[in-house]
């Protein structure tokens, strides 16, 4: 058994112990997730299958509730998950100007992962921050009214954490 099939095992049991945690099944497949993905970062095909047969639901449904919501990924993020909303309010202040400040910084477009696995980058359609438009969140922090020239910097304070191996989390 390889050192990651290990791990993955590690993440089933702690998923295990959450379902059978729960004072009931019914209806939980949307908690449950949140959970999975909490605890492993993201949802890959083995852990929906996982879930799947614990939780006695079709793949094929598991699968849909993961692609359907945004919140959900099925590909690894980075230890720095970067939001760009692209809601009417933050459109139309640039933020599509940000978004590519941001990509040109990073080397990666929406939806990509830097290669060390410090940085994801994603454009949503609203944060629900209008009135600090354009609006970008790192992880749980929100930044507001952001311009393309304050992208260096704030990625310099999340640089900074990554390569020195400090948390990543506000």
């Amino acid at each position: 058994m390889s050192s990651s099939t290990g791990c993955l095992e590690q993440k089933f049991k702690e998923i295990d112990a959450f379902i059978d945690s729960l004072p009931s099944l019914q209806g939980a497949l949307v908690t449950v997730l949140h959970k999975a993905q909490e605890i492993y970062g993201y949802l890959p095909k083995e852990l929906q299958l996982h879930i799947s047969k614990r939780l006695d639901v079709p793949s094929a449904h598991v699968y849909g509730v993961v692609s359907f919501y945004s919140f959900f990924t099925m590909e690894p993020k980075g230890q720095c998950k970067i939001s760009i909303c692209m809601g009417t309010a933050c459109f139309v202040c640039g933020a599509e100007a940000v978004l590519k400040q941001f990509e040109e910084e990073l080397g990666i477009g929406p939806g990509e992962t830097t290669a060390d696995s410090a940085f994801s980058l994603d454009a949503l359609r609203c944060l629900g921050a209008c009135s600090l438009a354009p609006v970008v969140m790192i992880n749980e922090k929100v930044y507001g009214k952001v311009s393309p020239s304050q992208v260096k910097s704030i990625l310099a304070e999340y640089k900074h954490r990554t390569t020195e191996g400090g948390s990543h989390h506000d």
